[in-house]
């Protein structure tokens, strides 16, 4: 129970660190001790006196001990509201995980420009602050600083953190490059079902990765390979598969071309960091990329990730579903003009700037402004492909659009076995959603919405579109602990309710 009650203490610390933007090493010099203290505090590792919450809670202007243990998070919306006005995208969830990963390449200063602040993030940089990683948020927050080791100490790593995301897998890539055996916990993040990380294994044994799995674990073992100059070609075009293949191939020495590699939007963000850090990528946007391998990376590099194309999906979601007209600025349009083909085939009113460019130098932008449209269900299915296909994240959004259209639509989300289940939530707010299968569902529409007090679904766009759905439904609904939504979106109940939305945001007492 006292360990309990420490781990519930230590939580607060950490997230009133972290709203704080200081780092672990920040709040220490604050208080006059060391990291490794509030490394151990943070992790309930530490018993810790009333007196010195009250420090932590003065040093970080949070009463602490007035709040005691919040627990989950809650959204109270009231919906029928329309929006208007216009939104900003924010920087990509995916883009910033995999460059995070990728910055453990570098033993120079990396810092990274309008990070998202979300909940998968503030889990990879407390696994890389447990293993020696400096990390500090810079220009009022806006940024982030990340200085490694000379050394990193994997004994050390947080793996309660490093469980809660899926990500920590492409720490593969990168630290096969700087130590010959070593640990990781098993990835974590959405429940979606099965996915096997056999690609990943296929492509890094290229490298002379080795992996077993045991107890929760992963156990790698690296013997440097005598190249066999054949191009690695993946098994399965997935985004993180071809992440970790990149990241492996970066400090490679030698030339790697990688075949049906994925060419979506946190990859390309990927090879324009690693092309900031001297490695030379050829076929960015293609299923072939070569890399021109650096055996030492040691610079100091600015890089900015583009903007979120599954974002920008939401928020066209958000304002059809609520028949509203909306803009959405900084739209990466690249990766969304197939769902836009679909979208206006089914009637959309929409208009778009024109383009401009991102601040990577590369993306192209657009604003978009949706109006109040007569949606018809479209003629074919509704199915992802790797891109330049419909994007596999932006499938469960169709299922509350569809649920706007006049007709029947067929939704085939063939990637993860549970999703299509887990949209079938809908139905509880006056939705009718049949379940052929658990990867195909048929929507029928229009649907008059209505309010409900339900549990979040599981799985981050899931758990989105039913926020949505909400938001259309005239009267109160409550949406219970939506944890899973903060680890891919940043303050979403504020920025919708600044274009008309009321959500509040609450926890039990």
């Amino acid at each position: 129970m006292a360990d309990d009650y420490l781990v519930r203490i230590g939580r607060l610390i950490r997230d009133a660190r972290q709203h704080r933007g200081w780092t672990q090493s920040q709040l220490a010099e604050a208080l006059g001790t060391s990291q490794s203290a509030v490394n151990r505090i943070e992790r309930g590792n530490q018993n810790i006196s009333l007196e010195m919450i009250a420090r932590i809670g003065e040093a970080l202007d949070s009463e602490i001990v007035s709040l005691g243990y919040a627990g989950p998070m809650h959204l109270r919306v009231v919906g029928g509201r329309r929006l208007s006005g216009a939104i900003d995208v924010k920087t990509s969830k995916n883009a910033c995980v995999a460059l995070l990963c990728g910055s453990l390449l570098n033993k120079g200063r990396t810092v990274l420009r309008r990070v998202a602040r979300i909940e998968e993030v503030y889990r990879l940089l407390e696994v890389l602050n447990s293993i020696g990683v400096r990390t500090r948020w810079i220009n009022e927050g806006m940024d982030l600083e990340i200085v490694p080791p000379a050394e990193l100490d994997l004994d050390a790593i947080d793996a309660e953190a490093a469980r809660r995301t899926r990500s920590i897998i492409m720490f593969l890539g990168p630290l096969l490059h700087r130590v010959d055996s070593f640990r990781l916990p098993y990835a974590g993040g959405c429940d979606l079902g099965t996915r096997t990380i056999e690609p990943h294994m296929i492509a890094l044994r290229r490298f002379g990765l080795d992996i077993t799995a045991t107890e929760g674990l992963y156990h790698a073992r690296v013997e440097r390979p005598t190249s066999s100059g054949r191009p690695i070609v993946l098994t399965e075009r997935g985004d993180t598969v071809t992440e970790n293949a990149l990241l492996a191939a970066a400090r490679h020495d030698g030339v790697t071309v990688i075949r049906n590699a994925s060419s979506n939007y946190m990859v390309q963000d990927l090879c324009f960091f690693l092309e900031a850090l001297g490695v030379e990528v050829e076929g960015i946007g293609t299923t072939t990329l070569t890399v021109h391998g650096v055996p030492t990376i040691d610079v100091d590099v600015d890089y900015s990730p583009s903007e979120d194309p599954v974002e920008a999906m939401s928020l066209l979601a958000a304002a059809v579903v609520t028949e509203s007209e909306l803009t959405i600025r900084r739209v990466p349009i690249e990766f969304l003009e197939i769902e836009l083909a679909v979208l206006e085939e089914m009637g959309l009113d929409h208009d778009r700037s024109s383009e401009y460019t991102a601040d990577n130098g590369r993306t192209r932008l657009v604003d978009l402004t949706v109006r109040p449209s007569k949606l018809e269900a479209p003629i074919d299915k509704i199915h992802p492909m790797p891109f330049p296909g419909l994007n596999i994240d932006n499938v469960p959004f169709f299922a509350a659009i569809a649920a706007s259209a006049q007709g029947q639509t067929l939704i085939h989300d063939w990637v993860y076995d549970n999703r299509a289940i887990y949209l079938t939530d809908l139905n509880r707010l006056g939705g009718r959603l049949q379940l052929l299968d658990p990867h195909r569902v048929l929507v029928e529409g229009p649907t008059r919405w209505r309010a409900a007090e339900m549990m979040c679904p599981p799985a981050l766009r899931p758990a989105v579109v039913v926020l949505l759905a909400m938001m259309a439904a005239e009267g109160t609904s409550v949406l219970r602990n939506v944890y899973v939504i903060n680890r891919g979106y940043e303050e979403l109940a504020e920025r919708l309710n600044s274009v008309g939305a009321q959500i509040e945001i609450f926890r039990d007492i």
